[in-house]
């Protein structure tokens, strides 16, 4: 994720933290229940929280889902709902340390919970499985280059450039190249409105 100390947008691991806590807080959830929500180590959360830990992206993203809200929102200030351009030296990048990238393609708006990006995954990269969002939350996926292995609910479809796929957010949702060439695709999640009664246990955490 960029250079382990800040984002392409300059925002740093302590900055990152205090948002994460922020939302934590906003939403009246204890750092322990963050932790079953999301299925990452409380200890882990505590560290990422206190900056002094750089959060992979699928555990930043899970501190996400279990938030009810995207990276995106986690890396960047809402801007006014007009219109916005993004050039591409302002897009939020972050990078796994697996191999692969997410470069978010989307303004955030206020409390609209939409995120638009393109991921790219290197050869044999698996980028591991994703939390289900809230129920009534969607997600759409189109190839653009080589070959993607989306698993929804254990259950294995294969992609190539030029296909797209939709899948309920709520849904148990994995990403992985098993081939000899990068793979670039798009995605975009709209989420529904996240509820404690909504917020979901996600089993088989990791803290890398």
């Amino acid at each position: 994720m960029s250079d382990g100390n800040t984002f392409s947008s300059g925002l740093s691991i302590a900055e990152l933290g205090a948002r994460i806590r922020g939302e934590r807080r906003a939403r009246s959830i204890s750092l322990e229940r963050l932790a079953k929500l999301s299925g990452v180590s409380q200890s882990m959360v505590s560290e990422v929280e206190r900056g002094a830990k750089t959060p992979s992206v699928l555990v930043l993203d899970r501190l996400a889902t279990a938030l009810g809200t995207s990276i995106a929102r986690l890396l960047d200030e809402p801007v006014r709902p007009d219109v916005v351009v993004l050039a591409g030296d302002r897009q939020q990048v972050v990078r796994d340390p697996a191999g692969w990238e997410r470069r978010i393609l989307s303004p955030v708006l206020p409390d609209i919970e939409f995120e638009f990006m393109r991921t790219t995954l290197e050869p044999g990269v698996d980028a591991g499985e994703f939390s289900p969002h809230a129920p009534g939350s969607h997600e759409y996926v189109a190839v653009e280059q080589g070959c993607l292995r989306l698993t929804i609910d254990g259950v294995t479809h294969r992609l190539k450039a030029g296909d797209a796929a939709y899948f309920p957010g709520n849904r148990r949702h994995a990403f992985a190249n098993d081939f000899a060439d990068a793979c670039v695709y798009y995605l975009a999640m709209a989420l529904a409105p996240a509820v404690d009664s909504q917020l979901h246990r996600v089993s088989g955490g990791h803290d890398a």
